[in-house]
């Protein structure tokens, strides 16, 4: 199938959240979903983006039944480990379910590492829901590690209130 991988533009914001909101669908989360393409275009498009993202692209002839030629993106950013400096991290790698199988997920994540590898990034980091096994065997079968596994790390995260009660407990300057 015939697709391109570019970065992403500010126009593109609608379908980046039109497939943001389809994965946490696909997650069973979708009530969790709370921005949307004003927040995506406010936060990557600015002179410090928060986030970076690729986007897959079919010509016309092989748009989708609902009409879209945008049909798969990868949200990344980057972060740093002390162990081995700079890092990448892939937040989502989707595709719109009618066109899986077909090369454009993989070429989504190998250009995330590119990128990653340009920057001269030590490691490309993600998370999986553990019920989502399609996804995990396929990381697996690109050469990722289950670090939960292998080293026992667990990925932790404060939000809501528990991040409210946290910043509230920061020394006054």
């Amino acid at each position: 199938m015939d697709f391109t991988i570019r970065p992403s533009k500010p126009e593109d914001s609608k379908d980046i959240a039109r497939m943001i909101f389809d994965l946490a669908e696909y997650e069973k989360m979708g009530d969790q979903v709370k921005i949307g393409d004003e927040e995506l275009k406010r936060d990557g498009f600015c002179e410090n983006p928060y986030y970076k993202c690729l986007i897959a692209e079919v010509p016309e002839e092989h748009k989708t039944k609902d009409g879209h030629v945008k049909v798969g993106y990868a949200l990344f950013f980057y972060t740093y480990s002390t162990w081995k400096g700079r890092c990448v991290y892939l937040e989502d790698l989707y595709v719109m379910p009618e066109l899986r199988g077909k090369g454009i997920g993989k070429a989504l994540m190998c250009s995330v590492a590119k990128v990653g590898k340009e920057q001269q990034c030590a490691r490309l980091q993600l998370s999986v829901l553990d019920w989502n096994t399609p996804s995990m065997d396929f990381y697996l079968a690109k050469g990722a590690q289950d670090l939960t596994k292998s080293e026992g790390w667990h990925f932790l995260r404060f939000d809501g209130a528990a991040l409210d009660k946290l910043a509230e407990e920061a020394p006054n300057k």
